[in-house]
């Protein structure tokens, strides 16, 4: 099964309503471009823009049952291509970051809010999500167990660890910062632990404190029956402004999943307690 992923590496407008005309408009040309999903860099509903006043930072805020939320579901089904949509989530105390997956009949796939946001910034002004979370994706030529990760979560192994305990076999990524080799590096080591898929989707050049390269890590970093190593990053983009598609071998993936020595295969959860000890 081949799975066909468009990275929407745009620059954002400045305001929610033509963060969605934008965002229809782009997906509409993945779909064009025979995409089997579409996925959003951070937050895209606001582009990233995180006020310091309160109430501004509320009234940018958006809900699940919002109508900018609910367009990209009706539209995935429209497309028959599921939808990875970012935006600032309406929270009970604060708003979330998060993304809402439509799969190809505008069903709700999964709904996750940004675990580690980044307090020692302006995402302070944020709540955090409580966990991560796994779903089937409903797709064309068949179904992908995903899971997400937004960003600073990334930096911590935990996060794509349970993804892949939870059986995550391709890990959607929206981020919102520069891409350089240690944070390259970062995505490239969670494919590799875990024998997934991470596919990250940032800003262009132009959006501050980003420079695009969004990637696709395929999670395989040898073929069994071909000598040598070979690069998990079969895709990089530009730092330019675009829609970028970038192919996943699920096949390949699954079926190195089911010989190979990483992931969960050898693990001591009894010797990671302090991992689960509050510091």
């Amino acid at each position: 099964m081949m799975i066909r992923i468009a990275f929407l590496q745009l620059l954002p407008g400045n305001s929610t309503d033509e963060q969605l005309a934008l965002g229809k408009k782009a997906c509409a040309e993945a779909k064009a471009k025979g995409a089997d999903i579409a996925l959003f860099p951070e937050m895209w509903s606001d582009g990233y823009r995180i006020p310091r006043d309160r109430k501004a930072l509320k009234k940018l805020a958006v809900g699940m049952d919002s109508p900018f939320v609910r367009s990209f579901a009706a539209l995935a089904a429209e497309l028959r291509m599921a939808v990875a949509v970012t935006f600032l989530e309406d929270g009970e105390i604060a708003p979330l970051n998060s993304v809402a997956v439509f799969d190809r009949r505008g069903q709700t796939a999964l709904h996750y809010s940004k675990v580690h946001t980044c307090v020692f910034e302006d995402e302070k002004m944020l709540s955090g999500g409580g966990g991560f979370y796994t779903a089937d994706l409903d797709l064309e030529g068949g179904t992908v167990r995903v899971g997400a990760m937004i960003c600073f979560d990334r930096e911590f192994p935990e996060s794509a660890r349970v993804l892949m305990l939870k059986g995550a076999e391709l890990i959607l990524a929206p981020n919102a910062c520069p891409m350089e080799i240690n944070r390259l590096s970062a995505l490239r080591t969670r494919a590799y632990e875990n024998m997934l898929a991470v596919a990250t989707c940032n800003y262009p050049e132009g959006q501050p404190d980003c420079n695009g390269r969004s990637t696709l890590f395929d999670g395989v970093p040898w073929l069994k029956d071909e000598p040598g190593v070979r690069d998990m990053c079969v895709f990089e983009a530009p730092g330019k402004a675009g829609i970028y598609i970038a192919e996943l071998d699920l096949d390949r993936l699954r079926k190195h999943r089911e010989t190979d020595v990483m992931g969960g295969r050898y693990r001591r959860p009894d010797a990671y307690r302090l991992l689960t000890q509050d510091q």
